[in-house]
């Protein structure tokens, strides 16, 4: 029965491949062994209730394979049809045509960037082993008690993540998280050993993993390998399946030409033939439905978590209760009161000149003593992006209660594990490095804003204020990128208030990643009223208005002090200044024309002052409009001198607002 299992995904794969005319049927073809051992006899899963939060977390890293995972859906029984198969690639369709997160049907995560799948898994281990250590007790209730499993091929290990990723799982001893490599030796360009000979054993070991290799198509030999997984608590596995990409194509099997086109009619009947499947395209035998159903099976396994759970609240009910809080992530019942109380304190308190990234830290320290489930680092730049609050504990492999995580000089995995962390649930995590380092990491904040997850970016060194430290460091074109970004929020605060307020947005956002962008240097602090502060959420607001003003001067960031200076010379010079911050540019573009009217007046001139490119207020301005930026790179000086020689002055704005008033 075990071949015949394993045809059905074979052949739903080829069969939704030829259909669209276009997909990546070897890998599903070469790896269907391999699930069927996983899927059938060891996932942990309901699909009845695909949202179960102990059900074991399943990762497909090397994402073009996705035929593989949709067929293991529909053939489980999640509700995923026929008709849906045969609508692969399809617009609307529900099978992409790589994985995009859809926990209603099963899909985990978005992957298809290879590497960012195993990132994904790394922290969604890291997540279970985390709430495991604070949750469940010596008494034998156990409430996270999962596996997280991953397939993943050549293309992943090539990509510099694995590396940063699979080593920080091994230094944290994940024994949860277990991959299949599909090493069946093929990439795009044919046959790998040109160009990829690493000792795959050799540099997993030394990463403190578990290492097996085994046929992959030899079913009895993967499911003794995952026993032996599941036995070793105290290390990650990797499964070394040696495995023939396109497995039974008599003319494409072993060869890059499988990878990523379809068979054709004349292979697949061949293909036929040399598996002995001989049933119409789609067409799955009753008998071989009814043995992968797993909707009986994943109903029992979730029932017992659910007696199980019921015991719990019984004999730890407060833990019970903070449990079900993360689980459907609520914030604390006084959450918005404390907040308000806190905010008062920071508007009444010392108003000192402060750093961003300083004022930031005030702000962590807050919310993390509200919030145990709000997790944060940085990538080995703890203390220069001020991510270590005082509630902070340090997460180390024998304290995984700690809510503060060392990432290592390791900004991609960083993130990509952040992502899995947050897709996991029950932990809210946040993480840090220079924005200029931003690069390192752009594809997973691109995941992040694509599949909608509240994940929260703290960049510090934000402009060339950064200084001698140089235009290696000093980012001019990053904040452009991140607000080209659809769906991602991008806060750059001009002092500690709007530091708290984009925190709070990106602490109680539900579908929008943040990203905050903070100063090195120290920014005084900007008195407002009640209704200023409150309009903060909305990205940009007054700070000074004026009727029949005759000029508008705009700033985000360390710039606003800049025009609030200026608008003093201007305004001895007898003409009306409106001063307006944005500190969310993103946010006060999605605002009716009606309030971005009443905030910046069409009608008049405008200047923006903002120490980086300026190609992102290019939608706000006129062509006779002013933007002091950045176009070129930055230099190795003194902050002051660099803002002196680059323009960022109060005297260049007062020159450059002149021009425009003679206008």
């Amino acid at each position: 029965m075990h071949k015949e299992l394993a045809n059905a995904i074979r052949f739903l794969s080829i069969d939704a491949v030829q259909t669209a005319k276009c997909g990546h049927p070897g890998m599903p073809m070469g790896m269907a062994d391999i699930a069927v051992a996983l899927w059938k006899y060891n996932l942990k899963h309901n699909p009845q209730n695909p949202h179960w939060f102990n059900r074991d977390r399943f990762v497909l890293s090397n994402g073009h394979g996705s035929m593989l995972l949709y067929s293991l859906l529909h053939l489980t029984g999640y509700n995923l049809s026929i008709g849906d198969l045969k609508n692969f690639r399809q617009t609307g369709s529900k099978t992409p045509g790589h994985p995009e997160i859809d926990l209603d049907i099963g899909v985990e995560t978005t992957t298809g960037p290879l590497g960012q799948g195993i990132g994904n898994a790394v922290g969604m281990a890291l997540a279970e082993k985390m709430l495991a250590s604070k949750f469940n007790k010596t008494d034998g209730l156990h409430p996270i008690d999962h596996y997280t499993y991953t397939f993943l091929g050549d293309g992943c290990l090539m990509e510099g993540i694995s590396h940063e990723v699979c080593s920080f799982a091994g230094t944290h001893g994940l024994g949860k998280l277990i991959c299949f490599y599909d090493q069946n030796g093929i990439s795009i360009d044919g046959e790998i050993e040109k160009w990829f000979t690493d000792n795959t054993v050799q540099r997993f070991e030394s990463y403190n993993w578990q290492v097996l290799e085994v046929d992959g198509h030899n079913i009895e030999q993967i499911l003794e390998a995952i026993k032996n997984a599941q036995e070793e608590s105290s290390r990650p596995t990797l499964i070394c399946c040696k495995t023939e990409i396109g497995f039974g194509s008599p003319n494409k099997a072993g060869t890059s030409g499988v990878h990523g086109s379809a068979l054709g009619e004349e292979e697949i009947i061949k293909t036929r033939d040399q598996l002995g499947w001989q049933h119409e395209p789609f067409d799955i035998p009753e008998d071989i439905k009814l043995e992968w159903d797993a909707k009986e099976v994943g109903f029992k396994h979730n029932s017992e978590w659910d007696l199980l759970m019921n015991e719990y609240s019984k004999m730890h009910p407060e833990l019970s209760n903070e449990l079900e809080r993360l689980i459907n992530n609520k914030l604390p019942n006084d959450f918005e009161k404390l907040y308000e109380e806190f905010m008062e304190g920071l508007v009444t308190g010392d108003q000192k000149d402060l750093a961003t990234r300083k004022a930031s830290e005030i702000c962590l320290n807050f919310f993390c003593e509200q919030l145990p489930e709000l997790v944060g680092g940085s990538a080995d730049l703890t203390g220069s992006n001020n991510t270590y609050s005082s509630a902070s504990s340090e997460m180390l492999p024998d304290n995984p209660q700690g809510n503060h995580i060392f990432y290592g000089v390791r900004e991609f995995g960083m993130t990509a594990m952040m992502n899995g962390m947050l897709l996991h649930g029950g932990i809210k995590p946040y993480g840090g490095t220079f924005l200029v380092f931003m690069d390192y990491a752009r594809n997973a904040v691109r995941l992040a804003a694509l599949m909608e997850i509240p994940n929260i970016f703290v960049y510090t060194h934000d402009s060339i204020g950064l200084g001698e430290d140089g235009p290696t460091h000093q980012p001019i074109e990053h904040l452009v990128t991140l607000r080209a970004t659809p769906n991602l929020n991008n806060w750059r605060p001009a002092d500690i208030t709007e530091t708290a307020v984009s925190w709070k947005e990106a602490i109680t956002s539900s579908n929008t990643p943040h990203s905050l962008i903070l100063s090195r240097q120290n920014l005084p602090f900007v008195q407002r009223t009640k209704e200023q502060i409150s309009l903060i959420q909305k990205g940009g607001y007054l700070l000074s208005h004026e009727k029949d003003a005759d000029i508008t001067l705009i700033a985000s960031g360390s710039e606003v002090q800049l025009i609030l200076a200026a608008a003093k010379s201007i305004q001895h010079d007898g003409f009306k200044v409106n001063i307006v911050s944005i500190p969310c540019l993103d946010k006060f573009y999605l605002q009716d024309r009606v309030y971005r009217d009443s905030v910046v007046d069409p009608d008049i001139p405008k200047l923006v002052v903002e120490a980086l490119h300026p190609d992102s207020w290019q939608g706000l301005v006129n062509l006779n409009d002013t933007i002091i930026g950045m176009k070129t790179f930055g230099e190795s000086a003194p902050a002051s001198e660099l803002m002196t020689k680059f323009g960022f002055t109060e005297e260049n704005i007062v020159t450059e607002a002149k021009k425009l008033l003679k206008k």
